[in-house]
């Protein structure tokens, strides 16, 4: 198993908000995808923002947070505005 921290964009603070929800290693992750992922993170801290988000989708494509792909960042961005909407 994968620590997260040693993870890609997964630093100390991220790490805990995961595993405060369950999610303790990158295969964890991964299992549980970017929008769970984030909807569990969301449901303890109604302030996560959406580099959070993005962190959690390169960790899991094991790609830097600022180098995803366009369209993959801006179907995050949607689904981040409709969680936010709803919360």
């Amino acid at each position: 198993m994968t620590k997260l921290c040693n993870a890609l964009n997964i630093g100390k603070v991220l790490e805990l908000k995961l595993n405060t929800v369950g999610i303790n290693s990158l295969e964890e992750l991964q299992q549980a995808g970017t929008e769970n992922a984030f909807a569990k993170i969301m449901s303890i801290d109604k302030n996560a923002g959406r580099t959070i988000l993005f962190s959690i989708d390169g960790a899991i494509s094991e790609v830097p947070w600022h180098k995803i792909d366009k369209n993959r960042k801006e179907r995050l961005k949607d689904y981040y505005n409709e969680l936010r909407q709803r919360n």
